[in-house]
Parts: C-alpha cells; sequence; structure tokens
C-alpha cells in the first residue's frame, strides 16, 4: 500500500504545536493502520529511509545508528557480565542487533505489541536487523510488556525499554510509568541494569517528558543516572534513563569502556567508545538543574504524553 503523499514532497513532524521537522519524500512504499498504530516506511531525502508510528520517526537511515548504539551499549558495557536480556519493543530489530554484538548475551527475551509492524520492518528495513530475528539466542514474543512480566518469574541482567513516545491512545504510554518500572525491577537480578529512550532534551522540549520520566524512574530504583545523545532525524538532542541496582556508569572510564569493548563486542561500532560514553553522561547546566526540580510522577492514573 503506498502513501498519499506525492513523490518529491514533504514529510512533517510536528514536535510541538508550533515547531515542525520537515524533509523532502522521495519515495513512501508502505502505509498501513495496524491494531495499535499507523506505520509508514518512507525515503526522505535528508535522512534516507525512515520507520514512521503514528507520524513519528522512529530510525532512519542516516543516525539509527546513534540512537541504538547509546541506547544498548552504555548499559550492556555498565553491567559487569549481562548473560539475560530483555527488550521491550525494539520492532525494526536494530536494538536485538546491538545487544547480540556481546559476546557475553546468552538469551535475548523479545516482546513488541505489533506483530504487524515488526513483519514490515522485516520487509522494508531489513539492514535494521542485519539476522537479529534468526540468531538462536532470540526469543521473540508478540505480547504486551506488561502482560508478559506479570506472566513470567524470569529475571535478566539488563533490560532495555525501545519503545515509541509515550503518544495518548498510543500502545505504549503505560510503559512509562511508576507502575511499569516497579514491575521491571522486580524482573532484574543483583547488579541489573534497565534503560529507556526518554525523549527529546533540548533546550526546548526537555521537559515535556525527559525530566518527568528521570524523576518517575527516581522514585523506583536504587539509583538513576541520565545522558543523552544528539539525533538529528529526531529533532536534535535525545535523552536516556537507567535506573540501575548496583553498577554505576560514571565510574567507568574511557580506558574501562574500550577494554570492555575489545572483551565483549564482537564487530566495531560507528558512534559508541570509551570518549563518547563520559561524553554523553556530562550534561548540560539546564538539563541539570530542570532534573532535580522536576516533581512529575508519571502513573498509569496520571499519564504523560508527548504531543
Amino acid at each position: 500500500m503506498s502513501l498519499d503523499r506525492p513523490k518529491n514532497k514533504w514529510f512533517s513532524e510536528l514536535l510541538t504545536p508550533d515547531l515542525i521537522l520537515c524533509s523532502s519524500i522521495i519515495a513512501a512504499p508502505h502505509s498501513s493502520k495496524t491494531p495499535y498504530q499507523a506505520v509508514e516506511i518512507i525515503q526522505t531525502g535528508s535522512f534516507g529511509w525512515c520507520f514512521v508510528l503514528d507520524g513519528k520517526v522512529q530510525s532512519s537511515d542516516a543516525d539509527e545508528f546513534i540512537y541504538h548504539e547509546a541506547l544498548v551499549h552504555l548499559p550492556m558495557l555498565t553491567h559487569p557480565d549481562p548473560k539475560t536480556v530483555f527488550i521491550a519493543g525494539g520492532g525494526e530489530g536494530a536494538v536485538a542487533r546491538e545487544v547480540l554484538r556481546h559476546a557475553t548475551v546468552e538469551s535475548l527475551e523479545m516482546v513488541d505489541i505489533d506483530e504487524d509492524a515488526v513483519r514490515v520492518c522485516r520487509e522494508y528495513l531489513p539492514a535494521r536487523s542485519q539476522g537479529a530475528f534468526d540468531d538462536s539466542r532470540l526469543r521473540l514474543h508478540f505480547n504486551d510488556a506488561v502482560r508478559f512480566l506479570k506472566s513470567t518469574s524470569v529475571k535478566y541482567d539488563v533490560a532495555i525499554f525501545d519503545l515509541a513516545d509515550p503518544v495518548e491512545d498510543g500502545p505504549a504510554y503505560l510503559l512509562y510509568t511508576q507502575d511499569f518500572y516497579r514491575l521491571a525491577l522486580q524482573h532484574l537480578n543483583p547488579n541489573g541494569v534497565a534503560v529507556v529512550q526518554a525523549g527529546n532534551c533540548n533546550a526546548i522540549l526537555h521537559r515535556e517528558v525527559f525530566t518527568a520520566i528521570y524523576n518517575t524512574m527516581r522514585t523506583v530504583f536504587p539509583m538513576v543516572y541520565s545522558y543523552s545523545a544528539s539525533i538529528p532525524s529526531f529533532g536534535g538532542m535525545w535523552g536516556f534513563v537507567v535506573g540501575s541496582m548496583g553498577p554505576d556508569p560514571r565510574a567507568l572510564d574511557a580506558q574501562t569502556i574500550e577494554r570492555r569493548l575489545v572483551e565483549r563486542v564482537t564487530s566495531p561500532l560507528a558512534f559508541y567508545d570509551g570518549i563518547t560514553h563520559e561524553g554523553m553522561l556530562n550534561l548540560p547546566k539546564y538539563l541539570r538543574v530542570a532534573m532535580e526540580e522536576e516533581t512529575r510522577i508519571i502513573s498509569e492514573k496520571n499519564p504523560l504524553f508527548v504531543y
């Protein structure tokens, strides 16, 4: 099914009612509505092939490596020896791709609610997963992450929440709540580490959800850390929040990260290394101040939505 957008027209993503990110459209080979969300595959002039859910870019050829390496490798290398990993979301398979670069990993459980979206990614964007779906260590479940975790007693060393933004009536907004983080905490081993993509944290948008996610995680996990990376197709600086049962990513210097990369990661990375690790954790002053001032706690009764 092709989109209504004609060739060489524009894709527009509304970041706020007053701010739009636009890119020219070269091709638009797929548009569909699953039971959970609208799914689009478009080729843009600025970012190449993009995976779009409910009008929001989830990844692009130009910078998906930044997002996925940042999301995965900092928590994976923070853990002393990650053998069991859980992914909520991650339908493109790129998070699984990065996790499976780690030689320590023995099993990877991936839970995505939208089987149709995963099928579309496998058909149109196979370079995102690079064979990860065929790795014998991966078990893929099409289920709601809350329902799945409530049905199992398995615990994990690392949990990665690669979720669509918390859009009102979308499939993921309940996975940004204190309730879900408490459930996830119960499924972490000692020294366990969890990470969530936490939205835009540039000077304009950082109070939309980023600081609230950070504050909510802080009410659940013994230790919470945040970091950021610049992802142009997302509109600038993007935030991540780590909840830890013990390991501290700030305690790892560049040399330690480089050593762990050599010992554990089986193929070269393009974005993340020891220097990048240290840089991502050094947030600007406006963010540090806003994080300390934040009082909102996201819950099932009081969810928070992006525009």
